[in-house]
């Protein structure tokens, strides 16, 4: 019960994905996590293993799991939602991650369950909430970061724009 130590939430989480590469080769009779896969550090030619990360805001762990380096992210989503609603009951939890990792299936078994969550949104979907955005004004909500808001059903979009990432990418 570290978390009651530390005085950590989970009623946010942010779930994550990465990798790591090895420089050898696969083990010779195929067991093991080492599997040639997609490559974050662009190193098709070297085997590699998915890691998996729960953590709370505050930054604590909550669980990981190290999987075979040919693992597909959309397909870890729904097994970490049990198991964490399994350790720390089922509540009204926010989770936040990346656009690559849940698909539109997990989503929607996310709404029918009330989970929420904050996700990434491909540019193309938000084409058709295009004539909303732009008649909306901009609302600073921080020091250079502004919103809109949008909705669409059920589902609410949050347009972002960020002074310190347009200067960071004009440098770039």
């Amino acid at each position: 019960q570290w978390g009651l130590l530390f005085h950590a939430s989970y009623d946010v989480l942010r779930y994550d994905l990465t990798s790591t590469y090895f420089e050898s080769e696969p083990t010779e009779n195929g067991d093991g996590l080492r599997r040639f896969g997609y490559s974050r550090d662009k190193r098709s030619d070297c085997v590699q293993v998915v890691i998996a990360l729960i953590v709370t805001p505050e930054g604590f762990p909550v669980a990981y799991e190290v999987m075979p380096g040919n693992t597909s992210d959309k397909t870890t989503l729904p097994t970490f939602l049990g198991r964490i609603e399994k350790q720390y009951g089922k509540r009204n939890r926010l989770w936040l991650m990346d656009r690559g990792i849940p698909t539109e299936e997990a989503l929607q078994q996310m709404r029918t369950e009330g989970a929420s969550y904050l996700v990434g949104t491909p540019r193309g979907r938000l084409s058709k909430l295009e004539d909303q955005l732009l008649t909306q004004p901009w609302r600073q909500v921080q020091d250079q970061i502004e919103v809109k808001l949008a909705c669409d059903g059920d589902d609410h979009y949050v347009l972002t724009r960020s002074g310190g990432r347009r200067d960071h990418e004009k440098a770039m």
